[in-house]
C-alpha cells in the first residue's frame, strides 16, 4: 500500500512539473509574439581585444550594450568564471567598466594583472560575449638602455642598434639618437627617410652610411619613449663605431641576426618595416632584394614611392598584407657573395560581420547566418549561441527547420594569435507560435472491477495539436471493450477520451494523453489503479544502441502492489553502479554496454498476500558504425589525374550497408566514378581522370540497425579559365539597357573582370569605376542601365584563376544617340557689370541643329546688341555659345537651349542669375550676455542673389579702433542668431555685422555697444613674495592679478596661511585693494610660531567672488631665541686652571631657528652676582675647556644656546673646583724681638693659598757677622706666629715663612730681620687688616703685642677711646671682641700698644655686611603694553647681587623679575592694555633680601575701541558687504578679535552670527545676502580695555548695481510709538496724541520765551538782554524759502526779520548750490532720536543722488568738511554780500543759535581766566578729535545752572562760577539767550538719548555768552578742521556719523558747531571790528592757528571746546 502511495505521488509530481512547463511554454510563445517589440543585446561599445597599462597609471575598460530589456554586463575570465572586485587591484564599475586601479609594484598578482577577460551582456533574449581582452599590466621597474659597440670596414653602411632590456622592449620606442656633437637625429614618421649620411630605421636601429674615420670619435646615445607613460630618457651608455681599414679585398660577410622593424607594432597592416641586410665588405658590396612567389621562384623587388632601398635594408612604407612572404637578400662584390632570407609577416586587423543581423523565420523553415571576416592571418572560426560554444567551424551556419529552441543570440568568432573579432546576429522566430497546452486532465482513481471508466483530456493550440493516448508506454488503440474519441469544441479546444467498459484489473496501469503539434507538445501522466492481484503484463523486445542509457517501467496491473523488483540472472537488480531501480518499477541502466547488459530482465510484482506476477523483458544491445577518417589530401588536385578514397568502417554490427553521395546525391556512374565494395566493411571511390565536374563533397555513409555514420571529404581541382561565353562587339541604342556576357569556368572559379580603354583605341584599358552611370558587372556580365554615349569604346573582358594565363578577349559598344544634352538643366553665375557666357554642349549624330529661347521666347540677338551667339562644331556634337556683355540685375532669366537631329532632339535650360554683394544687414539686437559671451541677433538683407555664405560678427574693445583691435565671429549664412565667446567679463566692446556671399562682402552694419558681466577673478596674484620681518610675522607682499584676468573691479584679496607640514585649511585675511597702479599690496601675517614654515596663498576677489589661489609660497618666519636650555651640562676639573665643560643641545622644537652655537657664561661663585667677574666664551660644538681659571677656585657656569635671532635661556648654574696648585707667598711677614735670645715671628696667609694650607714652613738664618745655612721648622697650619729662642744678641738673623698644600710648598715670603735685644719696645705683632662682618655675628679685632715690659693695650673706636660694656670688650691676648654687630658698628679700630721702650699701633677697619636698603621706584615711562620704572638702589657695605620688581595689576596675582643690580631703569613689558598695575622694588645681596620700596601705582596706556564712521568702515555690493576693519579706532590697545552680527532690517528675532572671531587685520567679508535689501549690522570690537558695541545700517545694491533709496514705513510711527511706549492700547489714535503733544510744548515754551524776554529787557544785565531788533533786518528778504514746518521740524527758532548768511566750510546747501550740481546731504531732524535709538539728533535724508544710506542718511560729503577758501570767500554768484536762498532740506548750520553765542558780537569778549586754577586738570579733560571737554557731574541742571547737590563753588571771571565738577555756571544761574543750542533740547524735542556719555550728552554755552557787538552783523568764522590742529585725532572727523555706540564718542553736528564759540572764547580778547568781512576773519583765524602750539595755561588751547 505505501508503494502505491508512492507511485501517485510521483505521478501527481510529474502533473505538476508537466503543468508548469506547458505554462512556461506558453509564456515563451507570448514572449516569441512579442519579439518585433524586444532585442538581443549589442555590443555599442566593446573592449579591445589587447590592453596594456603601467601599475602606476591603472586602465579602465569599457563595455557597453543596447538591448530590450537592457542587457546585464558580467564580465567573465578565460576559463568563464565570473570575475568579482578585488580591493585596490580590480572593481566592476556600475556603468560596466572593468577597471584596474593605479598599484604599487609588490600588489602586482599575476592572475589579475596578467589574465584574459570576456565581457558578457545578457537580457531575456539571448547572452553574448565579446572578444578576448588580453590584460597585462606593466610593473615600473628601474631599466638602462644601451648603445650597442658596432665594428665596421671603413666605407660600408653601419647599423648601430639600441640594447633595450628585454622586460621592457615592448612597451620602448626609439624616437631619436643624439651625437656626442650635439646633432639629434629623429625618427622619420613619415616614412619617407630621406638618403642622408644618418638615418634611424622603422626599428629604431642608427643606419650610418659610408662611414668615415671622423664617425668613429663620435658617441651616440639613443632616446626612447615608454609607450605606456610616456617617459622619455637617454640610453645610460652610448654607442661607438670601431672603424678598421680594409686589409686588401673582403667578400661579403653577414654580421648579426636580420630584424624586422615593425613587429614590435605588432606587425599591423599599413606600419613601416624596414628589412635590415647587416653585410660588411671590401670594395663595399652591392646589395639586391628579392621576393620568393609561389614557394619557389623569386622575382625582383620592385622599388617605388613605398618600397625603399636605403642601403642594405629594404623600407616598405604602408605594408599591405600582400607584402608578406619571404625576402632574400644578396650582397656581392669583386670577391664574392651571401645572401640571407628574411620572413615578413604583415597582419591586418580581424573584423567579423554576420549577415543578416536580424532574421524573423517562421516555425520549421530554414535559416542561414553568413559571417564575413577581414584580417589575416585567421586562425580559426567558432561560433556561440547564447553564450554557448556550437560545433560549427565554418563561416556558414544552417539550421534546416527553425524550433523554438533556436531562438536568440548567433556570435561569430575569428582569431588568431595576437587578436580577435565577433559579431552578433539574432534569430527570431516568426509568425504565431501558440504550442499545445492541456487544458483539461484526467484524475488518477482507484476502482474496483466492474464499473465504465471514462478518461478524458482536452487541449488548445495553435495549429490545433492531436492527442495521443498510451497506456503502459504502448498506443492505446480501440478494441471490444476499449473506445478511443477525439473532436474539436466550439471553441477550438480538441477534446480526446478513453472509455473503458467493464474495467478489469488488467486495465489498470499508467495512462498518458499528449497534445502534439508542429511546434510543440504537452503531456500528461497518471495512474488508473484496479483492484486486483498483480499482473506483469508483456514486454516487446528491447533494443538499446551501446554507449546509451536504457529507461524501462515495468507495467504492473492490480491494486494494491506492496513491491516491484527486477532480476537478471536470478540476481536482484542492481548489481552494479550504472544499474538503478525505483519503487514504482522502473528500471534505468546508463551507458549500455553489449558484454554486460544484453539478456533476459525479469519484472516481479507482489502484493500484501504474496501473490506475484512476473514478467520477462528481452534486451538486445546493437552496436552503431564508425568510420575511419579520409580525405584527398592537403593540396588541391591536378585535372586530369587518377584519385582513389577508400571508406572504412572499424566498428559496428552487420549487417551494414556503406554507400558514398556527392553533394548528397548518389553518384551515378556518368560522371566517370566507380565505387567498388571490398569486404563487408570497405568502399572505394576511384575517379580515372579528374574534371573540374568532379569538384565537390564526398560524403561516404555507413549503417546498420544501430545507426548510422558518414563522412565528407571536398575534391579540389585545379582547372584553368575556359570560356563558357565569350563577349563580342555589340550595337545599342542610347538610353537601353544594354548587357554583354562574358562568363567562364575553372577552378577555382575564375574571377571575371571588365575594364574599359581610356582613349579612343583598344589600348589603356581602366577599372569602370565613373565611366559611366549605371555601369556594373553582375556574375560577370557587364550591365550599363540607359546607356549613355559615353559608354561608347572598346571594352576587355579578363577571367583569371591563378592558373595559367588566364582569358580575356576585346570587344567595341557603340551608341546611336539622338541629340542630348547631358546636363538638362544647370544654374549659371555671373556677377553685375561682367560679361557672361552660356554654353550648351549636343552630342549625337550630326547635324544638329540649336536655337535659343528666353523665359519661353525665341531669342533674337539682333534688337539688343549686348547678346552674341556662336556655334562650333564637334567631333561628336555641336556646341553653341550666347554671350552676354555687361551683365544686369534684369539679366537674371532661364534660357533654353534646343538641339535637334535625324534621330530626335533635346533641350537643355540654363538659369542665369547675375550675383550682387549682399546689403547691409539690419536689426543687429542683444539677446542675451554673460560674462564672457554675448548672443545676437538680426535680419538678413537682399542677399545679392548669392546665398550669403557667412556672416562676421566684427567686435572690439572699446578702447580700440575696428583697423587694428577688431576679431571676428564667422556665422554660418543660413542662421541669424549666434553667439560670440572668449569675451572679457567687465569690458565693454562694440559689435557689428558683415554679410558675405560669393560675389563678395556688405557694408558693415551699425555697432552695438555692451557691457560683458562681472566673473570671479580668473587669474591668481602675481609677483607673490614673502619675507620674514620677526620671529612672529611674515610679510606677504604681492601685485594684482593681470588686467585681462581682472573680470570686474577688484574689491580686495584673501591672504590664506597655515602651516607648510599642516593639512588643514588655509585661515585667510582680507586686503584691501589698492588703487594705485603698479602698487604692491602687502600684509603682515602676526601671531606665528617662531621659526616655522608657513604656506601662503593670495587670491583675489570682485563683487562675483574669489578667483584661483596663487600656488604656494613656502617661508619661515625669522629665528627666535631658544625656549630651552642646553642640558645634561656637566663639568670635568682638568687642572688648576683648566675645566672642561659638555652639554646636550636643547629640545630641536625649542630652538626656534638654526643653532649657531653655544655662549659658556663662568665666574668664581663668591662673587658670581657681579657680572663684571663674569667671562663669555662662545663655541660652536657642545664641548668646550676653559683655560686661565684660577687657582682652587669653585666656579659656576650656565650655558646658552643662540642663534641668529639671539641668546637663549640659560641654563642653571652648575659648579666646578679648579684642584689645588702650590700656594703663593705669605702675604707679610713681622719679626718681634722678644728678649735677648728670643724673638715672635708672625706672617699673614698668602692671598693666594691655591689649595687648602697644611702647614707652613719658617726659615731662618744669620746673616751678620756671617751668613749661615738656613734652618726650618714646621708650622701647623693654623698657627700664624712662631717664637724663635735661643738666638744671640750681637747676630743678625733673617726670616722668611713659605706655605704648603697638598700639592706642594709655595713660594716664600718677604724677608724679615732683626737681632734680639735685652731692651723690648711694645711691639704689635699682628697685622692691620680690613675685616667683614656679617650682620648681628660675632667678630674678633686681634692685637697681639710684645714688650718688657709688658706693654698696655689701648683701643680706640672711630677715634674716640673704646668703653667697654657687655658687647665690647678686651680679651686678655689684647684682642676685641664684639658681639651682635650692627651697621653703625662699622668703622676704623686702632690698637696700640706702649711700655716704657716704646709704644706701636695698628689700624683695623671694619666693614658690616646686612641685607640691602629699600631702593627707590618712580615712573619713567608707559605704552599700551608696558611700563618703564626708574630704580635707584641706596649705597651699602655690602654688594648688592641684584633687584626684584614686583608687579601686579587690580585684582591680579603678583608677578616678580629680578634685573641686575647695576640696571636704573627697566621696562615690564607684555602688560594688558589700558590696565591699572600695582609695582615696588626689594634689593638684595649675599646677606638676603632688604625690605620693599613704596608701590608704585601707575597704568598702561590705552582705552576702549573707537567706532569708525559707516562710510569708512562698509562697503556695499549686490550680495556681501566689505568691513574696512582698519577703520576702528584700537584706543591704543591692539585689537583683539571682531564679533559680527547682522539681520534685516525688519527682522523681528535675533541677530545672525557670521563669526565671533574675527581677526582685527584687512577686510571682512560678509557674503550671502539680497541684493536691494536693507541690513543692520552690529559689530563688537574687543580689546585688552574692553569692548566697544556698534550698530549699522546699509543697503545692499541692487542686481544691476544700482544704489537704492532709504526704506520709508506707512505706518506714520505707529510702530515707532510702540517701541517707546508699549503700554498704549490699540484704540489709541496716535496721530492725536503727537499733534496734542507738540501743541502743549509749543505753548509753554512759547510763554516762557516770552516771559524771559520781558524780564531781561526790563531787570537782565546789558550784556544778557535781548538784542536789538534792528540787527536783524535785512535790506533783502527774498531768500526767506524756509517753510515754517520745516523750521518747527528742525527745532530751530529764527530771530525775528533774520536771514542766514552761509558758514563756509559747513554742511550747507543752498538752493543756488542745488542749481550748480553742488548737491549736499541734508540732516533730518524729525526722526525723534529718542524713540529709535539713534544717538544723534540728526538723520540724513537722501540727496537724490542715489546714494547708500547707512543709518537712513548717507555720508558727508568729503568737500563738505574741506576748508578751501572758495566755498566760502563769496558768495556763490560772485557777488559780495548777496544771501543766498535756502533750500527745503538744505543742509545748514543753525545760525540762530550760533550767532547768539558768538563771542564777536560782545563787549570786551569774555573770556576764560588763564590763571584761574579751579579748573579741573588737564589731564582730566575729555580729549577727542582736537577738542576738549571738561567732565560734567550727573547731578547739574540744565544750562548750567547750580549744582543740586552740596559743593564748592569757584568764581570765573564775567560773573560765572566752577562747581565742584568743573561745571561753569552762569552768574544769575537763569539761561541768558532766547535761542538755545540744539544740542540742549532734548526734553522739549525729543533728542535726549539713552546711549549718550554723561560728559558729552549735554552741553551747554549759555553761560558763557557775552553781549552782541550791535555794529558786527558777521557771522562767525568757520570752525578749523580737524587736521589743522595739533591736537587733533583721526576720530575728529567721524564725529557726525550716526553709529549706534555703546561706548560712543562721537559728537553730534550741533557740537561741532559749538567749536568756534568755545575756540575764539579763548583767543579773543576784545570784540571784533564791525566792519570785519568773513574773509579777513578767516585770515584772522588762520594766523591764530599758527600758534596754536603755545597752549594757554590750565589745560586749555586756543578753540578747544569745553564741556559746561
Amino acid at each position: 500500500m505505501g508503494h502505491l502511495k508512492l507511485e501517485i505521488l510521483c505521478l501527481v509530481v510529474g502533473s505538476v512539473v508537466a503543468l508548469l512547463a506547458l505554462n512556461i511554454d506558453s509564456a515563451l510563445a507570448n514572449t516569441g509574439s512579442n519579439a518585433d517589440e524586444e532585442g538581443g543585446p549589442v555590443f555599442v561599445k566593446e573592449p579591445p581585444s589587447k590592453v596594456d597599462f603601467s601599475n602606476s597609471t591603472g586602465a579602465e575598460i569599457p563595455c557597453q550594450s543596447r538591448g530590450t530589456p537592457q542587457p546585464e554586463i558580467i564580465w567573465l575570465r578565460g576559463d568563464g568564471t565570473a570575475v568579482g572586485d578585488v580591493p585596490g587591484l580590480r572593481q566592476v564599475l556600475a556603468s560596466g567598466a572593468l577597471v584596474f586601479p593605479p598599484f604599487r609594484a609588490e600588489d602586482y598578482r599575476q592572475e589579475v594583472h596578467s589574465a584574459t577577460y570576456i565581457c558578457l551582456a545578457r537580457n531575456s533574449i539571448g547572452t553574448i560575449h565579446s572578444r578576448d581582452v588580453h590584460v597585462r599590466a606593466v610593473v615600473t621597474q628601474v631599466y638602462d638602455t644601451h648603445g650597442d659597440q658596432e665594428y665596421i670596414i671603413k666605407g660600408n653602411s653601419a647599423t648601430i642598434r639600441c640594447k633595450i632590456p628585454s622586460f621592457i622592449a615592448d612597451y620602448l620606442d626609439v624616437v631619436s639618437w643624439h651625437d656626442s656633437d650635439g646633432n639629434v637625429y629623429k625618427l622619420d614618421n613619415r616614412g619617407v627617410f630621406e638618403d642622408g649620411k644618418f638615418v634611424v630605421l622603422p626599428s629604431g636601429e642608427l643606419h650610418i652610411k659610408d662611414v668615415r674615420p671622423e664617425d668613429g670619435f663620435k658617441e651616440y646615445r639613443c632616446q626612447t619613449k615608454h609607450r605606456l607613460t610616456g617617459e622619455t630618457r637617454l640610453s645610460a651608455s652610448a654607442g661607438k663605431l670601431v672603424i678598421t681599414d680594409p686589409q686588401g679585398s673582403t667578400a661579403p660577410r653577414l654580421s648579426g641576426d636580420t630584424q624586422i622593424s615593425g613587429f614590435a607594432r605588432m606587425g599591423m597592416k599599413g606600419s613601416t618595416f624596414g628589412l635590415i641586410c647587416p653585410s660588411q665588405s671590401f670594395p663595399p658590396g652591392i646589395f639586391k632584394w628579392y621576393k620568393f612567389t609561389d614557394g619557389s621562384s623569386r622575382q625582383p623587388v620592385q622599388l617605388d614611392d613605398r618600397l625603399k632601398q636605403l642601403g642594405g635594408t629594404l623600407i616598405i612604407r604602408e605594408a599591405k598584407v600582400e607584402d608578406s612572404g619571404k625576402y632574400l637578400c644578396v650582397v656581392s662584390n669583386s670577391v664574392g657573395e651571401e645572401s640571407v632570407e628574411t620572413v615578413l609577416t604583415v597582419t591586418a586587423p580581424l573584423a567579423a560581420t554576420v549577415e543578416p543581423a536580424v532574421q524573423t523565420v517562421d516555425f520549421g523553415r530554414p535559416a542561414t547566418f553568413t559571417c564575413h571576416y577581414q584580417g589575416s592571418p585567421v586562425k580559426n572560426i567558432t561560433w556561440m549561441k547564447n553564450g554557448k560554444r556550437l560545433p560549427q567551424t565554418e563561416a556558414v551556419i544552417r539550421i534546416d527547420a527553425v524550433r523554438r529552441e533556436d531562438r536568440g543570440m548567433f556570435q561569430c568568432f575569428v582569431r588568431n594569435d595576437q587578436d580577435s573579432a565577433q559579431s552578433t546576429a539574432e534569430l527570431k522566430l516568426g509568425g504565431r507560435f501558440d504550442p499545445p497546452r492541456l487544458t483539461f486532465k484526467f484524475r488518477e482513481e482507484v476502482l474496483q472491477p466492474g464499473p465504465k471508466v471514462s478518461l478524458k483530456c482536452k487541449a488548445t493550440g495553435n495549429p490545433s495539436p492531436e492527442i495521443v493516448w498510451e497506456l503502459d508506454s504502448k498506443k492505446v488503440t480501440n478494441a471490444d471493450r476499449v473506445q478511443v474519441g477525439q473532436f474539436v469544441g466550439e471553441n477550438g479546444e480538441v477534446v480526446s477520451h478513453v472509455n473503458i467498459t467493464n474495467v478489469h484489473s488488467n486495465d489498470g496501469g499508467v495512462y498518458r494523453c499528449t497534445a502534439i503539434s508542429k511546434v510543440g507538445s504537452a503531456t500528461h501522466t497518471g495512474r488508473l489503479n484496479i483492484h486486483g492481484l498483480p499482473h506483469v503484463k508483456s514486454m516487446d523486445k528491447a533494443q538499446v544502441v551501446a554507449g546509451s542509457g536504457m529507461v524501462k517501467t515495468c507495467p504492473v496491473a492490480g491494486y494494491p502492489i506492496d513491491a516491484v523488483i527486477w532480476e537478471k540472472d536470478n540476481r536482484v537488480l542492481p548489481i552494479n553502479r550504472r544499474q538503478s531501480v525505483f519503487p514504482n518499477g522502473t528500471l534505468v541502466i546508463d551507458n549500455v554496454q553489449r558484454n554486460m547488459d544484453q539478456g533476459t530482465y525479469t519484472c516481479v510484482a507482489r502484493n500484501a498476500q504474496g501473490y506475484t506476477s512476473r514478467g520477462n523483458l528481452e534486451v538486445q544491445v546493437m552496436v552503431p558504425p564508425r568510420l575511419v577518417q579520409f580525405s584527398f589530401g592537403d593540396q588541391p588536385l591536378e585535372a586530369g589525374t587518377h584519385v582513389s578514397l577508400q571508406c572504412s568502417v572499424d566498428q559496428g554490427d552487420l549487417p551494414m550497408s556503406i554507400s558514398w553521395s556527392f553533394h548528397g546525391v548518389e553518384l551515378s556512374s556518368q560522371m566517370g566514378i566507380e565505387t567498388t565494395r571490398l569486404g563487408k566493411r570497405a568502399n572505394i571511390l576511384t575517379i580515372e581522370s579528374i574534371a573540374p565536374f568532379h569538384v565537390g563533397n564526398y560524403s561516404c555513409l555507413a549503417s546498420n540497425l544501430a545507426g548510422s555514420a558518414n563522412h565528407t571529404a571536398e575534391l579540389i581541382v585545379k582547372v584553368p579559365p575556359r570560356w563558357i561565353v565569350e563577349p563580342t562587339d555589340r550595337a545599342f541604342a542610347q538610353g537601353s539597357d544594354a548587357k554583354i556576357e562574358c562568363k567562364s569556368d575553372g577552378f577555382p572559379k575564375p574571377s571575371v573582370a571588365w575594364k574599359k580603354a581610356a582613349g579612343d583605341g583598344p589600348m589603356d584599358y581602366r577599372d569602370l569605376k565613373g565611366s559611366a552611370p549605371g555601369m556594373r558587372v553582375e556574375d560577370g556580365n557587364l550591365v550599363i542601365s540607359a546607356i549613355p554615349k559615353q559608354a561608347e569604346g572598346y571594352y576587355l573582358c579578363e577571367a583569371n584563376n591563378g592558373i595559367g594565363a588566364g582569358l580575356s578577349a576585346v570587344i567595341y559598344i557603340s551608341v546611336q544617340a539622338p541629340p542630348q544634352f547631358e546636363i538638362k538643366f544647370r544654374n549659371q553665375t555671373a556677377r553685375k557689370g561682367e560679361p557672361a557666357v552660356l554654353q550648351c554642349e549636343a552630342k549625337g549624330e550630326k547635324p544638329i541643329g540649336i536655337l535659343w529661347s528666353r523665359d519661353g521666347k525665341r531669342l533674337d540677338p539682333k534688337p539688343d546688341p549686348r547678346y552674341t551667339i556662336r556655334e562650333e562644331i564637334l567631333s561628336n556634337g555641336v556646341l553653341s555659345d550666347l554671350s552676354v556683355k555687361r551683365s544686369e540685375r534684369t539679366d537674371s532669366a532661364l534660357f533654353t537651349c534646343v538641339a535637334t537631329n535625324a534621330f530626335g532632339s533635346d533641350e537643355t535650360s540654363l538659369n542665369l542669375i547675375v550675383q550682387e554683394p549682399p546689403e547691409v544687414p539690419f536689426g543687429l539686437k542683444v539677446l542675451d550676455k554673460s560674462g564672457r559671451s554675448v548672443q545676437l541677433q538680426w535680419s538678413e538683407s537682399f542677399s545679392g542673389n548669392s546665398p550669403i555664405t557667412r556672416f562676421y560678427i566684427e567686435y572690439k574693445m572699446s578702447k580700440s579702433d575696428w583697423n587694428s583691435g577688431k576679431d571676428r565671429v564667422l556665422v554660418p549664412g543660413s542662421q541669424t542668431m549666434a553667439s560670440v565667446y572668449n569675451l572679457r567679463p567687465a569690458t565693454t566692446y562694440h559689435l557689428r555685422l558683415v554679410a558675405e556671399n560669393e560675389v563678395g562682402t556688405s557694408e558693415a552694419s551699425q555697432s552695438v555697444t555692451i557691457i560683458t558681466a562681472e566673473e570671479a577673478p580668473s587669474g591668481p596674484p602675481t609677483g607673490i613674495a614673502v619675507e620674514p620681518v620677526d620671529q612672529h610675522t611674515l610679510k606677504v607682499t604681492w601685485k594684482p592679478p593681470l588686467r585681462e584676468e581682472w573680470n570686474g573691479d577688484i574689491m580686495g584679496y584673501y591672504v590664506g596661511y597655515k602651516l607648510a607640514s599642516s593639512d588643514k585649511p588655509y585661515l585667510f585675511e582680507t586686503v584691501e585693494f589698492s588703487r594705485e597702479v603698479g602698487k604692491e599690496h602687502h600684509l603682515m601675517i602676526s601671531n606665528l610660531k617662531t621659526y616655522t614654515e608657513y604656506s601662503v596663498v593670495v587670491q583675489a576677489f570682485n563683487r562675483i567672488g574669489p578667483g584661483p589661489m596663487s600656488k604656494e609660497v613656502a617661508q619661515h618666519t625669522a629665528e627666535g631665541k631658544p625656549d630651552h636650555a642646553p642640558q645634561d651640562i656637566s663639568c670635568t676639573t682638568l687642572t688648576s686652571q683648566s675645566i672642561r665643560v659638555s652639554w646636550t643641545s636643547p629640545p630641536l622644537a625649542s630652538a626656534n631657528g638654526v643653532i649657531k652655537g653655544y655662549k659658556v657664561i663662568f665666574g668664581p661663585a663668591s662673587s658670581w652676582y657681579d657680572e663684571k667677574t663674569k667671562e663669555i666664551k662662545a663655541t660652536p660644538s657642545s664641548e668646550i675647556i676653559l683655560h686661565g681659571l684660577k687657582k682652587y677656585t669653585n666656579y659656576n657656569m650656565t650655558i646658552l644656546a643662540y642663534t641668529n635671532g639671539g641668546d637663549g635661556i640659560p641654563s642653571t648654574a652648575v659648579s666646578c673646583h679648579t684642584e689645588q696648585d702650590v700656594p703663593g707667598p705669605p702675604t707679610a711677614v713681622k719679626a718681634s724681638v722678644m728678649s735677648g735670645d728670643a724673638i715672635l715671628l708672625s706672617w699673614q696667609p698668602p692671598s693666594q693659598p691655591n689649595g687648602v694650607v697644611t702647614q707652613y714652613t719658617v726659615y731662618q738664618r744669620t746673616v751678620e757677622p756671617k751668613e749661615s745655612e738656613a734652618t726650618s721648622q714646621k708650622i701647623p697650619s693654623f698657627q700664624t706666629t712662631y717664637e724663635i729662642s735661643g738666638l744671640k744678641r750681637k747676630e743678625r738673623y733673617e726670616f722668611w715663612v713659605t706655605a704648603h698644600t697638598a700639592i706642594g710648598e709655595g713660594q716664600p715670603s718677604k724677608s724679615a730681620t732683626t737681632s734680639p735685644s735685652n731692651k723690648v719696645p711694645a711691639k704689635i705683632a699682628s697685622f692691620a687688616e680690613k675685616i667683614v662682618a656679617t650682620h648681628r655675628d660675632e667678630v674678633k679685632l686681634p692685637c697681639q703685642a710684645v714688650g718688657v715690659p709688658a706693654p698696655e693695650i689701648k683701643w680706640k673706636v672711630k677715634g674716640q677711646m673704646l668703653t667697654q660694656s657687655n658687647r665690647l670688650r678686651v680679651l686678655p691676648d689684647g684682642s676685641l671682641l664684639i658681639k651682635e654687630v650692627t651697621r653703625k658698628d662699622a668703622g676704623d679700630y686702632a690698637c696700640k700698644a706702649e711700655n716704657s721702650n716704646g709704644h706701636d699701633t695698628i689700624m683695623h677697619t671694619l666693614v658690616v655686611q646686612a641685607p640691602p636698603q629699600p631702593p627707590s621706584i618712580s615712573l619713567a615711562g608707559a605704552t599700551g603694553t608696558a611700563i618703564t620704572v626708574r630704580l635707584k638702589s641706596p649705597s651699602d657695605s655690602a654688594p648688592l647681587h641684584g633687584l626684584t620688581i614686583h608687579y601686579k595689576q587690580d585684582f591680579g596675582e603678583w608677578e616678580a623679575t629680578q634685573i641686575p643690580p647695576n640696571m636704573s631703569e627697566y621696562t615690564l613689558e607684555g602688560l594688558n592694555c589700558g590696565t591699572r598695575y600695582q609695582i615696588y622694588a626689594t634689593s638684595y645681596n649675599s646677606i638676603g633680601t632688604g625690605e620693599a620700596s613704596d608701590i608704585l601705582n601707575t597704568r598702561t596706556k590705552g582705552q576702549k575701541p573707537g567706532v569708525p564712521s559707516a562710510h569708512k568702515f562698509i562697503e556695499v555690493s549686490q550680495n556681501s558687504v566689505t568691513l574696512h576693519l582698519s577703520s576702528w579706532d584700537d584706543g591704543g590697545c591692539p585689537m583683539l578679535y571682531f564679533v559680527v552680527e547682522y539681520k534685516a532690517r525688519h527682522q523681528s528675532d535675533g541677530w545672525t552670527m557670521v563669526s565671533n572671531s574675527v581677526k582685527p587685520s584687512g577686510n571682512y567679508v560678509v557674503l550671502d545676502l539680497s541684493p536691494a535689501t536693507w541690513y543692520q549690522l552690529r559689530v563688537t570690537a574687543h580689546n585688552n580695555v574692553g569692548f566697544t558695541q556698534a550698530e549699522f545700517e546699509f543697503a545692499t545694491l541692487t542686481l544691476n548695481g544700482n544704489q537704492v533709496g532709504p526704506a520709508r514705513t506707512n505706518d506714520n510711527g505707529r510702530g515707532l510709538l510702540l517701541e517707546v511706549f508699549p503700554w498704549l492700547p490699540e484704540w489709541v489714535d496716535y496721530n492725536m496724541i503727537v499733534a496734542g503733544c507738540a501743541m502743549i510744548v509749543i505753548i509753554v515754551v512759547g510763554l516762557a520765551v516770552i516771559c524771559i524776554a520781558v524780564s531781561r529787557r526790563n531787570r537782565g544785565p546789558e550784556s544778557f538782554r535781548l538784542r536789538d531788533e534792528g540787527l536783524y533786518a535785512q535790506p533783502d528778504m527774498r531768500g526767506m524759502t524756509l517753510k515754517r514746518e520745516f523750521r518747527d521740524e528742525l527745532g530751530y527758532i529764527a530771530p525775528p526779520n533774520r536771514k542766514l548768511p552761509p558758514v563756509p566750510g559747513s554742511n550747507y546747501s543752498t538752493c543756488d548750490r542745488h542749481k550748480k550740481g553742488m548737491n549736499h546731504p541734508t540732516w533730518n531732524g524729525r526722526r525723534p532720536a529718542a524713540a529709535t535709538g539713534v544717538p544723534h539728533t540728526y538723520e540724513e535724508l537722501a540727496n537724490g543722488g542715489g546714494g547708500i544710506y547707512y543709518d537712513d542718511h548717507p555720508p558727508v560729503p568729503p568737500h563738505a568738511h574741506s576748508d578751501d577758501s572758495s566755498l566760502y570767500s563769496k558768495p556763490p554768484n560772485g557777488v559780495p554780500g548777496q544771501d543766498e536762498e535756502i533750500c527745503p532740506y538744505a543742509t545748514f548750520h543753525l545760525l540762530g543759535f550760533r550767532e547768539e553765542m558768538d563771542p564777536s558780537k560782545g563787549s570786551n569778549g569774555l573770556t576764560l581766566p588763564h590763571g584761574s586754577t579751579t579748573l579741573p586738570p588737564p589731564g582730566h579733560g575729555h580729549h577727542r578729535g582736537g577738542s576738549q571737554s571738561a567732565p560734567r557731574g550727573s547731578n547739574t541742571t540744565r544750562y548750567g545752572r547750580g549744582p543740586v547737590g552740596s559743593g564748592v563753588v569757584s568764581s570765573v571771571a564775567g560773573g560765572g562760577t566752577v562747581g565742584p565738577n568743573g561745571i561753569i555756571n552762569p552768574p544769575n544761574h537763569v539761561f541768558s539767550p532766547e535761542y538755545d543750542d540744539p544740542a540742549n533740547i532734548e526734553d522739549e524735542y525729543g533728542y535726549n538719548s539713552p546711549n549718550r556719555r554723561g560728559s558729552l550728552g549735554r552741553r551747554s554755552m549759555g553761560s558763557m555768552r557775552t553781549v552782541p557787538i550791535p555794529e558786527s552783523p558777521s557771522p562767525p568764522p568757520p570752525p578749523p578742521r580737524p587736521s589743522d590742529s595739533p591736537n587733533s585725532t583721526p576720530s575728529h572727523s567721524q564725529m557726525n556719523q550716526s553709529n549706534d555706540s555703546k561706548e560712543s564718542n562721537e559728537l553730534s553736528e550741533a557740537e561741532c558747531d559749538r567749536d568756534p564759540l568755545i575756540r575764539n572764547r579763548n583767543s579773543v580778547s576784545g570784540g571784533a571790528p564791525g566792519n570785519m568781512s568773513t574773509e579777513e576773519m578767516r585770515r584772522l583765524i588762520e594766523n591764530r592757528n599758527q600758534n596754536e602750539a603755545h597752549s594757554i595755561p590750565n589745560g586749555l588751547t586756543p578753540y578747544d571746546t569745553v564741556n559746561v
